[in-house]
């Protein structure tokens, strides 16, 4: 099939194409570079160079390219940011989202797969692990608008027939993730410990994330283009609960336990806990995670440390 990817340049894009290739379609790469490289694209791909707030010029590469498939991958994805600049936000993740909709409704594409999020939708709940059936009212304009482009794939599928699967990513890890661009707690504590810098764990190091290791997510992508009538929403997860400490713990045994546990001030507003429940997705996509998190974090380390000057 043709697929495009958008963010095809980024961590979890760049894995996806990767695999995409490895299963011989042909795979179309829009990215801006703006947290991604280059270099992570495969050469297999065909790429531009794009921005998707470019509506027009992102209307020529549909309409000339015609994909039967999209996966929009490609997000302004700091939560914090979102908070500071919200009208930058909408631009970017929700604006050019609608627009990317709207013209794979006019030329006829077949299905649209969404990256979306778990944690920034649901807050801090009582049901964990937490299913899709449980409401969402994110407090952050990036939450906000994750669930505003699910919306509109809601009523484009319904009016228009596109088929679309929405994935709720809890915190994604693994090899070629941006310790700069990214804000996942693994890769900024790798990066600094590789370079002998002390991480600083915010607060009392205590609040919970669901972390699941890069392959997992990319396998249930793959699942979700296999399973090509299956319609809907689907928390792609590991189920289980991991804290900061934890992390900081057994990433700190890779270093000789040299690094000291320091602690800094809470961030204000952070969600205690998130942990996503993949019973839907197990049900309907028969996906399930692989990855266990210490075999994860040690391949994420040799990772970092084959390219830590790179």
């Amino acid at each position: 099939m043709k697929i495009l990817v958008t963010g095809g340049a980024g961590f979890i894009g760049s894995h996806l194409v990767d695999a995409l290739v490895e299963k011989k379609h042909r795979v179309l790469v829009i990215d801006n570079l703006s947290t991604g490289f280059e270099k992570n694209i495969n050469p297999e791909a065909k790429f531009f160079k794009a921005d998707l707030t470019n509506h027009k010029k992102t209307e020529a590469t549909v309409k000339k390219e015609k994909p039967e498939v999209i996966f929009h991958l490609a997000a302004q994805i700091d939560l914090r940011k979102s908070v500071a600049d919200p009208l930058f936000e909408g631009n970017n993740n929700i604006l050019a989202s609608m627009n990317l909709i709207e013209l794979a409704c006019r030329y006829k594409v077949k299905k649209f797969i969404f990256s979306s999020t778990g944690g920034a939708l649901y807050g801090d709940t009582r049901v964990l692990p937490t299913p899709e059936t449980v409401e969402p009212w994110p407090v952050s304009p990036y939450g906000v608008g994750k669930l505003s482009v699910e919306k509109f794939l809601h009523y484009a599928n319904k009016v228009h027939g596109l088929k679309f699967a929405a994935l709720r990513y809890p915190n994604v890890y693994g090899p070629r993730q941006n310790p700069h661009g990214e804000v996942n707690v693994i890769a900024i504590f790798l990066h600094m410990m590789m370079n002998g810098k002390q991480p600083v764990i915010n607060g009392s190091g205590k609040q919970t994330r669901d972390f699941i290791f890069i392959d997992d997510i990319t396998s249930a992508n793959l699942q979700a283009l296999e399973k090509f009538d299956k319609v809907g929403i689907y928390n792609a997860s590991t189920g289980k609960e991991t804290s900061v400490n934890g992390i900081f713990r057994e990433i700190n045994k890779y270093f000789g336990k040299k690094f000291k546990e320091v602690h800094g001030p809470a961030k204000i507003g952070e969600q205690k806990t998130s942990c996503l429940s993949y019973a839907k997705i197990k049900e309907n996509f028969r996906w399930t995670p692989k990855t266990d998190f210490k075999t994860g974090i040690r391949k994420t380390y040799e990772w970092f440390q084959k390219n830590n000057n790179k």
